[in-house]
């Protein structure tokens, strides 16, 4: 076996390991469930590792990337504020932690910088803005080939951006942010769905079953999206827009979607009709494991 590298996407969830070779290729992949709090989630990806090592048959000593939620310090490898996971005390040495746990160096990235990593990989594009649609809403910067985290590591945090002063209460202390209308917690919310299916795919199945309460649902989102997209166009002037998160499962009818309201956003304005934000919209592919990509490329 040639080179190789190691990514970990640390969820609250669920854990997802693999290697990848020096072209992008998923050799191997592992995924368990989360346990929280520091010692939970340090076994859970020496855990991970150790199986990726087994399945592979390979000693893995090479360095291991993790993409994982929360406030991260990548020059010191540490996280806090990760809720979810336990992690929301002071900065917690999960590099250290882990490196040691497996005799390997551990580099450690916030999960949706290491995400538009991935994205890039997928995409082939050294420049985008990578929107990851999930629980929240934020994005991972690519610009020129570069990660922009921001000087507090706040780059991309669009979901935090107010645009309702009289709106919904966000988990941030703020009232009317982006996330309120644009995330999956607040698609969620809007549209509850029973049984197995996902909201989203819930909302959208009706939508196009023709339910009039489901299309307004669904465009009032699309909307909320588009408005992220078009803060972050203008902010940074990506060359591409990538869709990620859970809610683009969905995969082109999202795109679609956004992408309809983005036009119907530009159709009172030539300046926005002119930079074509429609057009430089992707989404990733369904179940690609962007994330744990993207945390391997980290090690390179």
């Amino acid at each position: 076996m040639g080179p190789v590298n190691v990514g970990l996407d640390i969820g609250a969830t669920k854990t997802l390991g693999l290697v990848i070779d020096d072209a992008g290729e998923i050799l191997a992949e592992v995924r368990e469930a989360t346990e929280p709090g520091t010692d939970g989630v340090v076994r859970t990806a020496a855990r991970v590792v150790e199986a990726l090592r087994a399945a592979t048959g390979e000693p893995l000593t090479g360095t291991v990337g993790v993409g994982i939620p929360g406030l991260v310090d990548p020059p010191n490898g540490t996280v806090k504020h990760a809720v979810n996971l336990g992690l929301d005390g002071d900065w917690f040495p999960l590099g250290q932690a882990l490196g040691e746990r497996l005799g390997v160096r551990v580099v450690v990235e916030n999960d949706v910088n290491a995400a538009s990593l991935g994205a890039v990989k997928v995409c082939g594009e050294d420049d985008l803005v990578y929107l990851s649609i999930g629980t929240g809403l934020a994005a991972g910067l690519v610009l020129e080939g570069r990660l922009r985290r921001g000087d507090h590591g706040a780059a991309g945090e669009v979901g935090h951006i107010p645009v309702d002063p009289m709106g919904a209460l966000c988990e941030c202390g703020q009232r009317g942010c982006l996330e309120t209308i644009a995330s999956g917690s607040a698609l969620a919310s809007a549209w509850p769905s029973s049984g197995h299916v996902p909201p989203a795919q819930a909302l959208f199945a009706a939508a196009q079953g023709g339910d009039e309460k489901a299309v307004a649902v669904r465009d009032e989102f699309a909307a909320g999206v588009a408005s992220a997209i078009r803060v972050l166009a203008l902010a940074v002037d990506p060359r591409t827009v990538v869709l990620g998160g859970g809610v683009a499962q969905l995969g082109e009818q999202l795109r679609v979607a956004v992408a309809g309201a983005l036009q119907a956003q530009a159709a009172s304005s030539p300046f926005l009709a002119s930079l074509d934000l429609a057009g430089r919209l992707r989404v990733v592919p369904a179940d690609y494991p962007v994330a744990a990509v993207g945390a391997a490329l980290l090690g390179r």
